[in-house]
């Protein structure tokens, strides 16, 4: 979802129009204050935001400090758009983690090609969140015998080290791959990389 936060109409309609063209899903808000009110969790699909700097509401950085402090910048990309931005500006907010600084008027393809990358970003950031929600359900005994799973070793050496019997070993095994959502080893290797 690519969510637009400018207070002007036309540039609203226009970015609109040019994410529609790629096939992207759009939500346009009129001010900082409306978005934070309207927009929920982001969306494990991918979100991104473009937001101006300045609005008469909430500004831009205001609206992007909001979105720091709800430990959302990494899963909700914030690419900033303003007229009237300055270096300082531009460098802060990339410092603190601002995806890209576009001013206007901008190139259209370049702002959507970053667009693209940013959601791309954003899903990459949301599966890495499902992971760790996934192995945060591992018991402590479950991620000893990850550990040692991840490390190559086969289930009687794995019964070997952590004293326990070959059966426990398998039963922890399946719980940790239905846990983790895989049918393999190699798949939960490759999950977990």
């Amino acid at each position: 979802m690519l969510h637009i936060v400018d207070d002007e109409d036309v540039i609203r309609d226009a970015l609109a129009w040019l994410a529609q063209s790629r096939g992207l899903a759009v939500r346009g808000y009129a001010g900082g204050q409306a978005f934070l009110d309207g927009v929920g969790e982001p969306d494990a699909g991918g979100d991104c935001v473009l937001l101006d700097v300045r609005m008469p509401d909430m500004n831009g950085i205001a609206v992007f400090e909001q979105l720091i402090k709800r430990g959302w910048l990494a899963r909700m990309p914030v690419i900033f758009l303003t007229g009237h931005g300055d270096v300082p500006m531009a460098v802060d907010s990339l410092k603190r983690g601002a995806f890209d600084f576009f001013e206007k008027p901008f190139n259209d393809n370049d702002l959507m090609d970053r667009v693209d990358e940013a959601l791309a970003a954003s899903r990459n950031a949301a599966s890495a969140a499902q992971v760790q929600a996934r192995l945060a359900t591992l018991s402590a005994r479950e991620r000893e015998v990850l550990d040692l799973i991840l490390a190559g070793k086969m289930n009687k050496v794995v019964a070997d080290e952590l004293g326990i019997s070959m059966r426990t070993v398998e039963v922890h095994r399946a719980h940790i791959f239905d846990k983790m959502q895989v049918k393999t080893a190699v798949e939960l290797a490759g999950l977990l990389k």
